[in-house]
């Protein structure tokens, strides 16, 4: 859910470097989704190849690498740039869109309106704050500080002290922190909580003080710091670890999302949300090779004239893999 992604240790960074770059170019500035995923798929295959690449016909062998991209990765390696990237740096609708779609709350459209009123830059930001919403003015004040990404050990500590306040709370509550932090990243962008009660299911009322509750609690204890917004299901904060006495450490302001789920739609969620996209993308495909159809709220059967089903009773992540008759994989394992 962030915009940002975790930094490859890999033979090829340089490939994968320029690949997320290009993405993000056609997803802010171009609006191009499927150039934006056809990019990343490329970038997240060559980042688990263990042998350094020579030449695009060698990266054309793995699955999602196609002619042009093959064609991109043989000028990268013989000249240590690309004419497109070089030329995207320097046009100034280009840079300053995908700059402004850095802070949080600004997404591509906003980032263009305000580029077109003449605003491309940090400052040019803080001139105009009184007209940003709020969710854009918190991203603006913590700019800085969501830039910089969360080392595991620091997202460990806030997983611990949430899941210890949720049982305060409430013993029957269910939290999972998904994201690339479940699937074993080394840093987070920022933290995503899943939630869910047994009292909230997709038969009952929504129960927005469910996920209130957890909200007021985690405020009361100085953790979360700040509201961008708060719905019935939806979450989105600022928070911040309060250093312990012996602790010198004074610890950055993060972006929080917290969901709230119901029960019986509560795996779905975390297979989803846990990621990566491109394994998603698979396991939905397998899905429907097999006869179901698969979301981030449930996996039903599909007729024989292709209408789905009621949805499978799904009591863990591990239910979904044996009805699709996948092999389970650990969250470490889905990074593609």
């Amino acid at each position: 859910m962030s915009k940002r992604k975790a930094p490859q240790e890999s033979p090829n960074e340089g490939i994968t470097d320029f690949l997320v770059e290009l993405a993000n170019y056609e997803k802010n500035v171009n609006r191009a989704i499927h150039k934006y995923n056809a990019y990343r798929k490329a970038a997240s295959t060559i980042s688990k190849y263990p042998n350094k690449i020579k030449n695009g016909e060698e990266a054309k062998k793995l699955e999602g690498v196609g002619p042009k991209i093959a064609e991109k990765i043989d000028e990268f390696l013989q000249t240590g740039t690309l004419r497109k990237l070089e030329k995207i740096r320097t046009d100034d609708t280009s840079s300053s869109i995908n700059f402004l779609t850095r802070v949080t709350g600004i997404g591509p459209a906003a980032a263009r309106k305000f580029f077109e009123d003449g605003v491309k830059t940090l400052e040019d930001l803080k001139k105009i704050e009184s007209k940003l919403n709020h969710h854009q003015q918190i991203g603006l004040k913590y700019f800085e500080e969501f830039e910089k990404r969360i080392p595991r050990a620091e997202m460990e500590q806030m997983e611990t002290l949430i899941l210890g306040e949720l049982e305060k709370i409430g013993t029957e509550y269910i939290g999972t922190i998904c994201g690339s932090f479940r699937r074993g990243a080394a840093s987070s962008g920022d933290i995503d909580i899943l939630l869910t009660h047994p009292d909230y299911t997709s038969e009952t009322e929504k129960q927005p003080k469910l996920l209130h509750a957890v909200v007021e609690h985690l405020e009361s204890i100085g953790f979360v710091t700040e509201t961008m917004s708060k719905g019935d299901t939806k979450y989105m904060g600022v928070c911040q670890l309060q250093p312990s006495e012996e602790d010198e450490e004074e610890y950055l302001h993060r972006r929080i999302d917290i969901r709230l789920i119901p029960k019986d739609q509560y795996y779905c969620g975390v297979l989803y949300f846990t990621g990566s996209d491109i394994f998603n993308k698979n396991m939905r495909t397998h899905a429907l090779e097999k006869g179901f159809t698969l979301n981030e709220y449930t996996i039903r059967p599909l007729g024989v004239t292709g209408v789905a089903g009621e949805p499978l009773l799904v009591d863990s992540e591990r239910d979904i893999f044996e009805y699709l008759h996948y092999k389970y994989r650990e969250p470490k394992e889905r990074s593609q």
